[in-house]
């Protein structure tokens, strides 16, 4: 079976239409993308960000640059 990216930390919009997703990769290196749902439609979420092939280093790297290009993300979240 092959090894799967863990997300470490979802952070959602109020209404949880949107969120960011930080994850670790199987090799250590983290990265996020953002993510969107919609209420009528029940397959799930839906990437919208396409930066999921962005590596970082550490979280906090990765959370920091989630923060610089996802415009509704809290610079304290």
């Amino acid at each position: 079976m092959a090894e799967k990216n863990v997300v470490v930390r979802s952070i959602n919009t109020d209404g949880a239409m949107r969120c960011v997703d930080i994850f670790q990769r199987p090799d250590g290196t983290f990265g996020f993308d953002e993510y969107r749902r919609d209420a009528e439609d029940g397959r799930g979420w839906f990437a919208v960000g396409f930066h999921a092939q962005r590596i970082f280093a550490t979280q906090a790297d990765a959370l920091a640059a989630a923060r610089a290009v996802v415009r509704w993300l809290p610079s304290d979240a």
